[in-house]
């Protein structure tokens, strides 16, 4: 019997309940900044991550997958906190804010701060598992939440 959990995802988000479900699969995923790229000519920002897989922690396993996440639409980015050099980045959450119905901000929260704002025309986004599954060396967990 196969393993559901095992099956690469792909989502798609058109708008901030779309990106919502794209976030909760992505919490404590893992990049470099040299995973990140902004193409701006062709409105595109894309980031390459190591996504914990939650799904096969609900049956008790610990893996990781390597993931995809790109957005389209996008007229700039901006980022806080993001250092240089080979620094991990945990992403936390993927948020969406509106300011002119369909234009807004989509925002990647990571760990200690660090965050990349993206000014996007629409929200457009998609994520797909690339294909790699390793164990991972534990389960994310967050002391501070309540």
């Amino acid at each position: 019997m196969s393993d559901p959990a095992a099956e690469p995802l792909k989502l798609v988000a058109l708008d901030a309940d779309d990106l919502s479900v794209i976030s909760a699969h992505l919490q404590d995923a893992v990049l470099k900044r040299g995973d990140i790229a902004y193409l701006p000519a062709e409105k595109r920002f894309a980031l390459a991550l190591r996504r914990f897989d939650w799904e096969g922690a609900a049956q008790g396993q610990k893996r990781r997958r390597l993931a995809a996440l790109h957005f389209e639409r996008v007229t700039a980015a901006r980022s806080t906190k993001i250092a240089a050099g080979e620094a991990v980045l945990s992403l936390l959450a993927v948020t969406f804010t509106g300011s002119d119905d369909p234009a807004g901000q989509v925002t990647l929260h990571f760990s200690d701060g660090a965050a990349i704002r993206l000014d996007v025309e629409c929200v457009e986004a998609q994520m797909k598992d690339l294909g790699p599954i390793w164990e991972a060396v534990a389960t994310p967990a967050h002391p501070d939440a309540g």
